[in-house]
């Protein structure tokens, strides 16, 4: 094993290990609860089945709660990321171990991605989260197009590489510091990855270790802060958890299916970044607020 990839291991675990010990913990001190409902358990597993195929759970999760109005809106941010921080160690540990992408290279994203999410947060923070949902849907929307017309062989495929070397490397390397920062504000990064790796000649599947390695670092960190203030639902992110796990098991076989016929892959990362852009712009255009801003500990 490489020690680029041992790095991304201990990097995993430790912020995994630091998130258990501090829920535990507080758990105790404050008496939360922790019997989910089992509406909290089924959310958990659904929108983690969609979430290991590379759409997204955050905006599903949030659908969902407001639907059934519990929790309070307040609470969301902070329910959202507590209840996927032990999940995403499954997620990241599975793609890890099956899928291998560069070692370096997957480093250097999940670096470059948590330095995003602790420096340039407080920067893309102040900018509307519309402008950034309507900048990023007409952007997907373009890469889906020409993920369309790559399938239709129309245009030559972009790549079937699992690695990447010279610009093609800084320039992912750059762009994952944005989507980390992006993350903090509640913008999701898979689709946007899937699109970048693909775009760089990168195999559709390569993006998957690398989206779930980045956000196996980012999550813990932004739950600690969490934790800390004690503002989340305690046992509805315990019943997101043990979905969670469940749903990310369960989809896991389906993404290795798919992996090997790489013309069904393609039609599957394009059907999901066009999903991913559909919901940005409709995101933008209604009347909902910005969200919080995830509190990272000091």
């Amino acid at each position: 094993m490489s020690a680029a990839l041992v790095f991304v291991y201990v990097c995993l675990v430790a912020v995994e290990v630091a998130v258990i010990v501090v829920w535990v913990a507080a758990t105790r001190k404050h008496r939360w609860p922790v019997r989910p409902s089992t509406g909290d358990v089924v959310i958990g597993g659904a929108t983690s089945f969609l979430d290991t195929l590379g759409i997204g759970n955050y905006a599903q999760i949030t659908a969902l709660f407001k639907l059934r109005r519990h929790p309070p809106d307040e609470l969301i941010p902070g329910t959202l990321n507590v209840g996927n921080a032990v999940g995403i160690l499954f997620s990241a540990a599975l793609f890890i171990t099956t899928v291998q992408v560069e070692p370096t290279l997957l480093m250097t994203m999940v670096v470059s991605a948590g330095a995003g999410a602790w420096i340039g947060a407080g920067i893309v923070s102040r900018l509307r989260r519309s402008v950034i949902q309507v900048f990023m849907g007409v952007a997907l929307l373009l890469a889906a197009g020409f993920f369309t017309t790559t399938n239709l062989g129309i245009i030559p495929p972009p790549g079937s590489a699992m690695g990447l070397v010279g610009w093609r490397f800084a320039v992912a390397s750059a762009a994952n510091f944005v989507l980390g920062a992006l993350m903090c504000v509640g913008i999701g990064n898979y689709a946007p990855s899937m699109a970048l790796l693909a775009l760089l000649g990168m195999h559709p599947i390569a993006a998957y270790p690398i989206m779930m390695a980045s956000d196996g670092v980012l999550i813990p960190v932004a739950s600690l802060g969490f934790l800390r203030s004690g503002r989340f639902a305690p046992a509805v992110a315990v019943g997101l958890t043990l979905g969670g796990i469940v749903g990310t098991i369960a989809a896991f076989p389906l993404v290795k299916m798919l992996s090997g016929h790489l013309v069904l892959m393609r039609w599957a990362v394009t059907g999901v970044i066009a999903y991913a852009a559909i919901a940005m712009l409709r995101s933008a255009w209604s009347s909902e607020p910005d969200a919080p801003v995830p509190t990272l500990p000091a």
